[in-house]
C-alpha cells in the first residue's frame, strides 16, 4: 500500500493526483493519517504494511523521470522535499519506503548516499525495509550510467539499504556478485532481516487466531459502512469555486435541465488511476436523473470529446436542444486517460502522461461559450486530477465546481451537492494558476516562485479555497502573545459563527508568515488545519497549539534546522488568501 507523498510542485506533472498537493505540512499530515489506517493500532501485527514513495525529490516529468538528475538546495530538500517523508517514518512508523527512479546530486535515488544511508537510515533511524520503484535498479546502468552493469548496481543499492527491488532482472546478479567479493552474504542478511521481519509483522507465520487482522473477512469489501465512507470521501472533497447570484443549489422543480459533457456520464474518469473497480459506479448523469425523477425532462449529450469535437453535427444538435433548458450543467475537465504515470499519450496540451499546458482544453472553452450564448445559466462541474487554468471560465461562468475524480459514489455526491441535500466545503490543496506563463520551467526542481509558498502573482484560485452554502464570521476568542520563545508552543483561540440559513462545514485554516529579513523563507505556511461542522446560528470555539519548534527551516551555514529569531505573523481563515484574522508575535 503506497502513499504517493511527493510534494505537488508542478500542476502539470501527471502523477500529481495520486498526491496529498502541494504543502509539506497538509501532506505530512493526511500521509500520517493514511498510514494509521492501513497498518493499524496493533503494537505487534500490522493490518497492510504502508510504503511511502518516491523517496525522494520526485515530480516529473514522466519521460525523463529514468534519467533525470533533480538539483535543489539543502533548503529546498529540507524545506519541500524531505518534511512529509521524515513525518510518516519519525512520527507515523510507517513500515516501508520507496526509493524514486530518478537521481539527487548525481547519484540514483536508491543508491543515494545523502538521501539513503545519511538522512533515511542514519538520521531518521529507519529500520523497516526499503523497496525500488519498479526497475529503478536497472535504471542504474541503462540509463542513469551509473554502475556498468547489473551486478555493479545489484551491489549500490543494497549496501544502500534497498532491500528489495520491484523487478525481475537487477537483483538476480547479487548471487555473483557475492561470489565476486562486491559484498557478503553478512550485508545481505541486513536486507533478509527487515524483509522478513515485515513479513513476521503481516501474520504470515503464525496461526491465524493470533493474529488480530487475519480474520478479516472478504465480505468487508464494499460493505455498507464503506459505502457510506465512499460517498462521505467524495462529498467532503468537492469544491465550490464561483456560486454568483446564488445560483446553487438547484432547484428540483425545474422543467428542464441539460446535462452536457464528456465527464458527464463517465464511469473511467471518475476511478481515476490506480484503482479496484468496485461493482457500482455512480455518474453524473445517473445521479441527478435518480436525484430528480420523472418530473423533470434531462436532455443529455456529451457534445465534445476533451479535447475535440468528434461530429460537429452532434455538437450543434446539443445547442439547439438546450434553448428551452432551466439550466445547463455542463460536465468537463480532463481525465486519468490523459494524465498519469508514463503514458502514451500525444494530444493537444498532453504528452506522455504529464500536461504541456494547464489550459482547459480549448473545446471545452469554447463550446462554453457558445452554452452562455444561449443566454440560460450555466454551471460548469470540472473533472480533474490536477490544477486547470481557465480564466474565461472564471469571468464568464456563473457557478463552477471542482469534482476531482470522486470515486465509485462521485456522481452521488455531486448531485447532493448540485442540488442542495450537500453544502460543500472542499478545499483546494494546489494553487489554481491563471495561465502557462505563471509557472517556472517543468525541470526546474528550486522553489522559487512555485506553489503557494513562495509563489509572488495573483492565483485565480488560492490554495485552501472553497466556498460553501452559507457565511461563516471569525472572532478572536484568544489571542496570541506577542512574544514567545524557540521552545514555546504559539497558543490561541477562534469563534467561529455560522451567520447563513444552513447547516454547514468550516475548514479553518492557520498560517505563518515569516521574519521578511530572512527572504528565502516561505511567503505564508499553513501550519494547522480543522474541519468542523457549524449549525447556522452556532457559534464554535476552535484552539489551536503551533510548537514553535516546526517551524524552524534548514541554515546553510549552520548545517542545520533552526527557528529563526525575528517578526512573524499569524493568520487564520478559510484559505490562504483570507487574512480574517491577524496577529503579529516574536520570537526571542
Amino acid at each position: 500500500m503506497d502513499p504517493n507523498i511527493n510534494i505537488f510542485r508542478d500542476p502539470r506533472w501527471g502523477r500529481g493526483q495520486e498526491t496529498y498537493g502541494e504543502d509539506p505540512y497538509l501532506t505530512g499530515t493526511l500521509g500520517k493519517a493514511f498510514v494509521n489506517g492501513l497498518q493499524g493500532n496493533d503494537a505487534t501485527y500490522l493490518k497492510a504494511a504502508a510504503c511511502a514513495k518516491h523517496y525522494a525529490i520526485h515530480s516529473g516529468p514522466e519521460s525523463l523521470r529514468h534519467e533525470f538528475n533533480a538539483e535543489v538546495s539543502d533548503y529546498d530538500l529540507w524545506d519541500t522535499y524531505l518534511p512529509a517523508f521524515q513525518h510518516l517514518v519519525v512520527n507515523a512508523k510507517v513500515a516501508g519506503v520507496m526509493c524514486a527512479y530518478n537521481a539527487y546530486k548525481g547519484q540514483p535515488c536508491c543508491g543515494n548516499d545523502i538521501l539513503m544511508n545519511n538522512i533515511l537510515r542514519n538520521t531518521w533511524h529507519f529500520t523497516g525495509y526499503v523497496t525500488s520503484d519498479c526497475g529503478a535498479i536497472d535504471d542504474f546502468y541503462q540509463h542513469h550510467h551509473s554502475d556498468a552493469d547489473a551486478e555493479s548496481a545489484a551491489t549500490k543499492a543494497v549496501l544502500h539499504g534497498t532491500d528489495v527491488e520491484c523487478g525481475h532482472i537487477t537483483y538476480k546478479s547479487l548471487v555473483q556478485a557475492v561470489k565476486h567479493g562486491k559484498l557478503t552474504e553478512k550485508q545481505l542478511d541486513e536486507s533478509v532481516k527487515r524483509l522478513f521481519t515485515i513479513r513476521f509483522r503481516l501474520g504470515m507465520f503464525d496461526p491465524p487466531e493470533q493474529v488480530k487482522y487475519a480474520n478479516i473477512s472478504i465480505t468487508s469489501l464494499e460493505s455498507k459502512p464503506h459505502q457510506e465512507q465512499a460517498l462521505k470521501m467524495a462529498r467532503q472533497s468537492i469544491a465550490l469555486l464561483k456560486n454568483d447570484n446564488h445560483l446553487l443549489p438547484l432547484s428540483k422543480k425545474l422543467k428542464k435541465i441539460a446535462v452536457l459533457g464528456p465527464n458527464a456520464d463517465n464511469k473511467e474518469t471518475l476511478l481515476a488511476n490506480y484503482n479496484g473497480t468496485p461493482s457500482k459506479v455512480v455518474t453524473p448523469l445517473e445521479a441527478i436523473r435518480e436525484k430528480l425523477g420523472k418530473d423533470t425532462h434531462i436532455y443529455y449529450a456529451a457534445a465534445t470529446d476533451f479535447t475535440s469535437v468528434k461530429d460537429s453535427m452532434v455538437m450543434n444538435a446539443a445547442l439547439d436542444s438546450v434553448k428551452d433548458a432551466d439550466v445547463i450543467i455542463y460536465i468537463g475537465g480532463i481525465t486519468p486517460r490523459l494524465e498519469g504515470e508514463e503514458m502514451p499519450v500525444n494530444q493537444p496540451g498532453f504528452n506522455g502522461g504529464d500536461r504541456t499546458s494547464i489550459l482547459l482544453p480549448q473545446v471545452q472553452t469554447g463550446f462554453m461559450k457558445k452554452l452562455k450564448a444561449t443566454a440560460k445559466p450555466v454551471v460548469f462541474v470540472m473533472m480533474t486530477g490536477s490544477a486547470i487554468a481557465m480564466p474565461w471560465e472564471a469571468a464568464n461562468v456563473p457557478a463552477i465546481i471542482n469534482a476531482w475524480y470522486g470515486g465509485q459514489a462521485a456522481g452521488t455526491a455531486l448531485a447532493d451537492v448540485l442540488f442542495g441535500d450537500y453544502n460543500p466545503a472542499g478545499r483546494l490543496p494546489v494553487t489554481f494558476y491563471q495561465s502557462d506563463s505563471d509557472l517556472p520551467a517543468f525541470q526546474d526542481y528550486t522553489m522559487n516562485n512555485r506553489t503557494y509558498r513562495y509563489f509572488k502573482g495573483k492565483p485565480l484560485y488560492p490554495f485552501g479555497y472553497g466556498l460553501s452554502y452559507t457565511n461563516f464570521t471569525y472572532q478572536w476568542k484568544q489571542k496570541p502573545q506577542s512574544r514567545y520563545h524557540a521552545a514555546d508552543s504559539l497558543t490561541f483561540a477562534v469563534d467561529i459563527r455560522n451567520t447563513g440559513t444552513r447547516d454547514g462545514d468550516e475548514v479553518a485554516q492557520v498560517y505563518i508568515s515569516y521574519p521578511q529579513e530572512q527572504q528565502r523563507l516561505p511567503l505564508k505556511e499553513l501550519r494547522q488545519f480543522m474541519r468542523i461542522a457549524v449549525r447556522h446560528g452556532q457559534i464554535r470555539t476552535l484552539r489551536f497549539s503551533i510548537p514553535l519548534a516546526s517551524l524552524a527551516k534548514w541554515d546553510e551555514t549552520l548545517q542545520q534546522q533552526v527557528v529563526y529569531k525575528g517578526n512573524y505573523q499569524v493568520f487564520t481563515g478559510s484559505n490562504s488568501a483570507d487574512r480574517r484574522l491577524v496577529s503579529n508575535f516574536s520570537v526571542e
